[in-house]
């Protein structure tokens, strides 16, 4: 397996970079690593907070495509790797920012959804996609970026939203130049690392405690349509009209 992803750790900061050309989709694998690596960060006492951002045209693709196309059984692996990842984020001790770019897909709502700040580029966008992918998920972890309406259209038609007009909905913290994203994250990181690390963890813990709902319960619950949804034969014809490049039939 090929790594995904590079870490380092400066000054109470971890910064995991996610680094798969070309888009950055995760392979089963990928994902299962990528949780086991944010859970360790969390559980370092010398990480005070944790940044994730990425390399290349986009944040990042989600799921790989091609992988599931050749091996469908692996949707299992897949789906709980996804939910590892995310509830690493979100259940991770200490808090979490994500610095976007280019395209947030899949897989890359589900991290931006978990996370506790968010900050993004002038270029980023937004969709949930997986409907033209033959799978469910991610709508709680979009839930905690837009509206209610909002995350039925988007999951709906699979249409992206800009940063410029995400903004409205309150979930991102900043917009910045794509040159500036690094530097604006790890700024927002040594504010928060200044801080006593047991208050910042006692803090996390009690935020996480008064949100509505359980947000990997109601993934879970998303899950088992993933599981209904491949089971039919449209599921399959969107992941190989996806991987030949053409219009799916239905």
């Amino acid at each position: 397996m090929n790594q995904a992803f590079t870490t380092q750790l400066n000054q109470g900061i971890a910064e995991l970079v996610i680094a798969k050309p070309p888009v950055n989709a995760l392979d089963s694998q990928q994902w299962l690593a990528l949780a086991q690596q944010i859970e360790t960060l969390g559980a370092n006492p010398e990480v005070r907070v944790i940044v994730i951002r990425a390399e290349g045209r986009g944040f990042c693709a989600g799921v790989d495509i091609k992988e599931l196309d050749k091996h469908p059984e692996r949707i299992v692996e897949v789906n709980a790797g996804n939910y590892a990842t995310f509830k690493a984020v979100h259940r991770n001790p200490v808090p979490v920012i994500v610095a976007v770019h280019g395209f947030v897909l899949g897989g890359g709502i589900g991290i931006t959804g978990a996370a506790d700040i968010v900050v993004a580029s002038e270029c980023a966008s937004f969709a949930l996609p997986e409907v033209d992918r033959g799978a469910m998920g991610g709508g709680a972890h979009l839930q905690r970026l837009f509206p209610v309406q909002k995350v039925r259209y988007l999951f709906f038609t699979g249409d992206s939203i800009g940063a410029r007009e995400a903004l409205q909905y309150g979930f991102i913290e900043r917009i910045v130049a794509k040159d500036q994203l690094r530097e604006t994250a790890l700024g927002i990181a040594a504010k928060i690392a200044e801080k006593s690390p047991g208050m910042i963890r006692i803090a996390k813990e009690a935020l996480n405690g008064i949100e509505d709902g359980n947000l990997e319960d109601k993934y879970r619950w998303e899950q088992g349509f993933t599981m209904q949804a491949y089971s039919s034969p449209d599921s399959a014809e969107t992941r190989r009209a996806f991987v030949e490049k053409r219009d799916a039939k239905f």
